[in-house]
């Protein structure tokens, strides 16, 4: 699918039913981002929230980044894609991930072995009455064998707080057309403690999840960077801060290190919808800006 270079990462817009969140999703089409995520939290309502979403921003691709297996039946699944696509054409990305014990605990299921776990559930996908085509498909992949499923069994991956070496290991050791597309949370604000603050407000709880501290800890980051929310070290490593230049050259640094498309998360401190943010990260993408 053509994501673009560029695409925003939003909580906010996961409530697509509000005619606010309608109204910012068509506006991100017309500043011309390719594609706008919304995380699957525990599934219900998500696909209600695509509906919406696409409705209201007829270009824009929609992605999950990412809905846990848990509780989603495949066969439902891969129906209701069938039925978005039907309504606003194949502009749907379904990401997908494993999420933690906690979740399959929750959902009634037990949980095993990740990868065989995510095997299986591709496996019934594909062999459900609406199968979905390996394009359609992204894994929240961290781990290396997981990301090299994702690498065989679909376009490719979509990583969460991860540093821009994350791209450039992923990327050597992947197959030249596997998708590597990061989120990277954003804080458009010079005070750079006020924005790490900002940050571990927003993004600090999961530094303390096993999946992420296990990541991170293959790219040198101990138990004293992933505490209280996060070390200075931590948060200057996965998430861009500073001004629109600051934040165009981290963008930059992930493209060079070999990932194909940038989710950016902007993180304000609230609950509100960062518009006026995102009408500023529109400028890279304009003839003339840091991210064409």
């Amino acid at each position: 699918m053509e994501l673009g270079t560029l695409g925003i990462w939003s909580m906010q817009l996961r409530d697509a039913r509000r005619e606010e969140a309608r109204e910012a999703a068509a506006e991100l089409d017309e500043l011309g981002f390719g594609t706008l995520w919304i995380p699957g939290l525990d599934g219900k309502g998500v696909f209600d929230d695509v509906d919406a979403l696409l409705a209201a921003a007829p270009r824009i691709v929609v992605a999950l980044g990412v809905l846990g297996v848990w509780g989603q039946r495949p066969a439902d699944v891969g129906r209701t894609l069938a039925e978005l696509d039907a309504a606003h054409g194949p502009r749907t990305l379904l990401g997908l991930g494993v999420s933690s014990p906690e979740s399959a605990t929750a959902a009634g299921e037990v949980w095993g072995s990740p990868l065989a776990t995510m095997s299986g559930y591709l496996d019934e996908l594909a062999a459900s009455e609406h199968p979905v085509s390996r394009d359609r498909l992204v894994l929240g992949a961290l781990g290396p064998r997981m990301a090299g499923l994702a690498a065989t069994r679909t376009a490719g991956l979509h990583p969460f707080l991860v540093p821009a070496e994350y791209s450039a290991v992923q990327r050597a050791q992947l197959d030249p057309e596997a998708l590597v597309a990061p989120h990277l949370a954003a804080v458009l604000d010079t005070d750079a403690a006020r924005a790490r603050d900002t940050a571990r407000e927003g993004i600090g709880f999961f530094f303390g999840l096993p999946a992420y501290r296990a990541n991170l800890a293959r790219f040198g980051y101990g138990e004293d960077d992933v505490a209280d929310g996060g070390s200075d070290r931590l948060i200057d490593a996965v998430v861009a801060h500073g001004d629109l230049s600051d934040v165009a050259h981290r963008v930059e640094q992930h493209l060079e290190a070999g990932a194909d498309h940038v989710a950016l998360h902007v993180l304000s401190g609230g609950n509100d919808i960062p518009r006026a943010q995102w009408r500023e990260l529109a400028t890279l993408l304009s003839p003339g800006g840091a991210v064409e």
